[in-house]
């Protein structure tokens, strides 16, 4: 276990005594190096997918995001076996950001509902003990559980609810069609100026490695334009980076600043007012797609069509890499008017999701 982990390793610490579920079934940490294990929760994880909106779009890579030994600097998780070792439930937690510990929660589908409901129960015995671990070891009185749920999925709701959640945010998940002939949306993906304002890739070193000062303007650009967000946490310039790059789609040519001409810092370099963090939606049945993870404009730059400028570049990118679409998420209660942009720039909603928070007391 990573030195630098913040959750309790050993399930049997949280969960001494499973109440509800058979006899000979088991709570344990699962084994990243056991391939059916792996191929197990990839199995569970889509067909909570399949179900809480009708198609199943993760695999083997996203499992192991969660699960593998590099990702447990960051996570934990626990499965329920049954008494043949097949794994029916799943839970895994991530230390976001002080004072935020995202969940995850599957059960399998065709269990007993009597079963499921004790195995659900089981992991949010675990999860609420995991944030108690997490909340401590950050010096905290309060840490919050925030995790998801398919807007559709009245079986999450009714354990979410029953566990003391509270659905605090509804989130619209977009997609807008990409045509091969909006390549030329704008000059070149890679740098192009619009009305004094440069969009641009994060350089590279010497080395092949992007450039650090590009990446610490992409992190001071987001952490300012999120601030006064929903649930923004602040995270420090290694959690970023850690974060971003355990995503399986990630790749750092798509990643983008806007600069204002004219407008220089101390060092003379010119101000970063915008970022757009972009990542590889990849698909087995057809085209792979690209995907907004992040877009931010600092407040003083608002209105110079920064925002739109970066939107119209990851498309152009995305018709010149052959993607057939680009998928974003938006806050429905969002007040910066992000909707009404994504809209008139072609994005439509394909489903919605939820989140769910609950405040543990630290003791």
């Amino acid at each position: 276990m990573p030195e630098d982990s913040r959750f309790e390793r050993d399930p049997d610490e949280l969960v001494p005594e499973p109440s509800g579920i058979p006899d000979g079934w088991t709570v344990e940490a699962p084994d990243p190096s056991d391939r059916s294990d792996v191929d197990r929760l990839t199995a569970l994880l889509r067909a909570h997918e399949r179900h809480g909106r009708g198609w199943a779009g993760s695999g083997v890579d996203d499992v192991l995001v969660e699960v593998s030994e590099r990702g447990l600097r960051t996570r934990e998780n626990v499965v329920v076996r049954d008494e043949t070792g097949e794994i029916r439930a799943w839970g895994s937690v991530h230390d976001r950001a002080g004072g935020r510990m995202l969940f995850v929660h599957v059960v399998e589908r065709d269990l007993p509902d009597e079963v499921a409901d004790a195995c659900s129960e089981v992991l949010f015995e675990w999860a609420v003990g995991q944030a108690r671990a997490v909340g401590a070891a950050r010096g905290l009185e309060v840490q919050q559980i925030d995790t998801g749920a398919f807007a559709d999925d009245d079986r999450q709701h009714r354990w979410l609810e029953g566990a003391g959640f509270t659905c605090v945010r509804t989130w619209h998940q977009q997609t807008r069609p990409v045509d091969p002939g909006e390549v030329g949306l704008v000059p070149d993906p890679a740098d192009w100026e619009q009305r004094g304002v440069r969009f641009r890739r994060v350089r590279r070193a010497g080395d092949g490695m992007p450039d650090d000062g590009d990446l610490r303007e992409v992190h001071d650009v987001l952490e300012e334009a999120f601030k006064d967000h929903f649930n923004s946490q602040e995270e420090t310039f290694d959690e970023f980076l850690h974060r971003l790059r355990e995503d399986p789609g990630h790749r750092w040519d798509h990643w983008w600043l806007a600069e204002l001409e004219g407008d220089l810092d101390e060092d003379g370099r010119p101000r970063a007012v915008g970022a757009l963090l972009g990542t590889v939606s990849e698909s087995a049945q057809g085209p792979d797609g690209s995907y907004v993870s992040y877009i931010g404009v600092r407040s003083a730059a608002r209105g110079r069509g920064v925002a739109k400028g970066l939107l119209r570049t990851i498309i152009a990118d995305a018709a010149a890499r052959g993607r057939d679409r680009v998928g974003l998420e938006v806050d429905a209660d969002s007040p910066t008017g992000a909707a009404g942009l994504y809209s008139s720039l072609g994005w439509e909603t394909k489903y919605v999701t939820e989140s769910w928070h609950r405040d543990v007391r630290v003791d």
